[in-house]
């Protein structure tokens, strides 16, 4: 039996009561074979850190009650964009930039397309001229699929001395 996949929209607003620990939950699914990773222990910050932004969005993908994944980000402040770190130039001048953080689906739903219709749903409402994310060099797997959803690779960084190397990708969401 084919069960539906229902996508739920959150903003920085009215988050549930449990919200938080649901996402936790979820990542902790997600990365259970490198959870004795120093920089996945430290998710609840990050989630704290994205939930706390000026517009913050996410959309939860639900089988039944039971989430399945989640892509959440905000809007990057003026000139604190990741990808101004690269080469990268806006070729129409416009660098409103949204930052997709997270995009994760627990293994035992993957390979269903609910990580591709959770990205969708977050950048479908987007004002911002440019839509980034960061993906660790050593899934190339990864890297791919962002560019199956019109993201380029414009460079590289570290943001935290104990993260991976991340590729820098940018798409355009207005062309």
């Amino acid at each position: 039996m084919t069960r539906v996949i229902e996508l739920r929209h959150y903003g920085k607003e009215g988050l549930p009561d449990g919200f938080r620990q649901m996402l936790i939950d979820v990542h902790a699914d997600a990365y259970a074979d490198a959870m004795d990773d120093e920089f996945n222990q430290r998710f609840p910050w990050f989630v704290d850190h994205w939930s706390g932004m000026n517009g913050f969005t996410c959309v939860v993908a639900f089988d039944g009650d039971e989430p399945t994944g989640f892509a959440y980000g905000a809007p990057l402040q003026p000139g604190r964009e990741w990808w101004r770190s690269t080469d990268f130039e806006p070729n129409n001048a416009y660098t409103a930039t949204y930052a997709v953080s997270e995009v994760m689906v627990r293994p035992q739903w993957r390979k269903q397309g609910i990580s591709d219709r959770l990205h969708e749903a977050l950048l479908e409402k987007r004002e911002e001229d440019l839509a980034v994310l960061l993906v660790d060099v050593t899934h190339p797997k990864v890297q791919a699929l962002y560019e199956m959803w019109g993201y380029e690779k414009v460079g590289e960084q570290q943001p935290f001395a104990d993260s991976p190397v991340f590729a820098v990708m940018v798409k355009r969401l207005h062309p």
